[in-house]
């Protein structure tokens, strides 16, 4: 039975340099995640939903710097350099084929709850909601120690109004994480968080990826209608201003030729109009009669007899002395 030989640390660290040349060489696309409290399964969850056209690596900082600057070094691709100074903290990269919206779209998927810990930065503020908690009454001084508003309900503790336990950014305390975890509460949920993008040698925020045609358009037709405001303003000829100038031009030699014996054939009309509005006056015809089928309406059948209208000199006279 042959024996597994387990890699020595130097053959890992040649194995690791190997895999991210191969990743700079074969992928022009990386997406620099954050990987604080993220667990080993929810790191198999991401690969395996991602596997396909992204590869995930992770490592020591230290050792992906050494390979990027060698990889540069030795092909002349210093467009990879741009990397090392996001490599910052608990940092990996998703090597990717696909569109960079869609994975990072799919990575932000894989979320999966953790109860605050003592010591732990809350990275949202924590709120208790009113309510029955299911404790006992012999838990009311917990409740009063943390300042928390509480009534004896149904032989259990109640929470009266809603309590901000955590603020964001601050540290987990032991009663608060203690209060959470008897409330069987877990505010908390992580996952790789997109904190840069490379893509071709250029780094960008991944904000950039939620930008769409629609509001690159409006941005375009703001900055536009900004240029062209500016060159009438200054009189300065430009592309976006010129259409504006060409109508004005217009306007004054119009004004010019309407007060003077001056013409051209485009001012001939507008003269014209000014001697005699009436010519061009549209008639409007009257409006078409409506049809004798449809303006009287349902005809009497022929053989229907008129109905007889009554006369009050038909009916019996009544005396009030009768």
């Amino acid at each position: 039975m042959a024996v597994k030989v387990k890699p020595s640390r130097i053959q890992k660290k040649a194995s690791y340099d190997r895999k991210l040349r191969g990743f700079l060489e074969e992928y022009s696309k990386i997406l620099i995640v954050t990987a604080d409290n993220v667990g080993s399964t929810q790191f198999q969850s991401i690969r395996k939903g991602l596997r396909g056209n992204s590869e995930v690596l992770m490592g020591k900082n230290t050792m992906m710097k050494r390979t990027i600057k060698l990889f540069a070094e030795q092909t002349g691709n210093d467009a990879v350099l741009n990397l090392l100074p996001l490599l910052v903290g608990n940092v990996g990269l998703i090597f990717t084929k696909g569109e960079l919206k869609e994975v990072a779209k799919e990575v932000g998927q894989y979320k999966v709850g953790a109860p605050a810990r003592v010591g732990l930065v809350a990275p949202i503020d924590v709120v208790v909601p009113p309510g029955n908690t299911g404790l006992d009454p012999s838990q009311t001084s917990f409740f009063q120690a943390l300042n928390i508003p509480t009534k004896i309900s149904k032989a259990s503790v109640e929470i009266i109004t809603p309590v901000e336990l955590i603020k964001k950014g601050n540290k987990v305390g032991s009663s608060e994480a203690a209060l959470l975890s008897k409330l069987g509460i877990r505010p908390f949920s992580y996952s790789l968080i997109v904190v840069s993008v490379y893509e071709n040698g250029s780094v960008f925020s991944p904000d950039v990826l939620d930008i769409t045609e629609d509001d690159l358009v409006i941005k375009f037709a703001g900055s536009l209608a900004i240029v062209a405001s500016l060159s009438l303003g200054i009189s300065y000829p430009t592309l976006a201003a010129a259409p504006h100038m060409f109508m004005n031009a217009y306007k004054n030699v119009l004004g010019v030729a309407v007060s003077t014996d001056y013409s051209f054939p485009q001012a001939e009309n507008v003269k014209e109009y000014l001697k005699d509005p009436s010519k061009f006056v549209v008639l409007i015809p009257p409006p078409v009669a409506a049809s004798a089928d449809l303006g009287s309406g349902p005809t009497a059948s022929k053989d229907e007899k008129p109905v007889e209208e009554s006369s009050d000199d038909d009916e019996p006279m009544l005396s009030l002395f009768d």
